[in-house]
């Protein structure tokens, strides 16, 4: 019995040459992976969110509506903190690059940006004031005063062990920089 979905040697027809979702350069994408260290955490936070969602119930099947409404609106705080977790990062369209932080979101149109490079430099180790010996990203932005600053670095919750990762998507930015930045 042939399998033609299988085979290698069929036709292509006209229909399949239409653009593939990922092709779309004009929705916000983010150049690489979530690392580990951000998923784990928010795995974990999530893990709890269930626990309180379920705490949530029974004091609502024993107790008084105001205090289980309370628990279950920690529940929801604790999942939308999980979730604004795993969008933090840095995101490329063709209109520019977004970079977003767990409480702020800044985007930088691609006529705003001067430069976009690597740099050797004294990196924060997972967003904490520690700091140690790695790389950053840093985006250089017209008008911007106070200089580059730094958009990802080889020691936050992405990249914490993972340098080709960063230098994959490093690359990854600098390219879309260069193909769509002020000529």
């Amino acid at each position: 019995m042939p399998l033609p979905f299988l085979t290698a040697d069929r036709v292509f027809e006209a229909a399949d040459d239409v653009p593939l979702p990922y092709d779309d350069r004009d929705r916000w994408r983010r150049p690489y992976r979530p690392g580990p260290w951000r998923v784990v955490v928010a795995a974990l936070a999530l893990l709890l969110a269930s626990f309180v969602l379920f705490a949530a119930v029974i004091i609502a099947a024993t107790a008084e509506l105001t205090s289980a409404g309370v628990v279950f609106a920690l529940a929801l705080l604790v999942i939308a903190a999980a979730l604004r977790l795993l969008r933090m990062g840095v995101w490329v369209s063709a209109r520019g690059l977004r970079h977003v932080g767990f409480l702020t979101t800044r985007t930088a149109s691609w006529e705003q940006v001067v430069s976009v490079r690597t740099v050797q430099q004294p990196v924060r180790w997972l967003g904490l004031p520690r700091t140690v010996q790695g790389q950053a990203l840093l985006l250089g932005r017209q008008g911007d005063t106070a200089g580059p600053v730094p958009v990802m670095t080889t020691h936050n919750a992405d990249f914490l062990g993972r340098a080709v990762a960063f230098d994959r998507a490093a690359d990854s930015i600098e390219a879309w920089a260069e193909e769509y930045g002020p000529r």
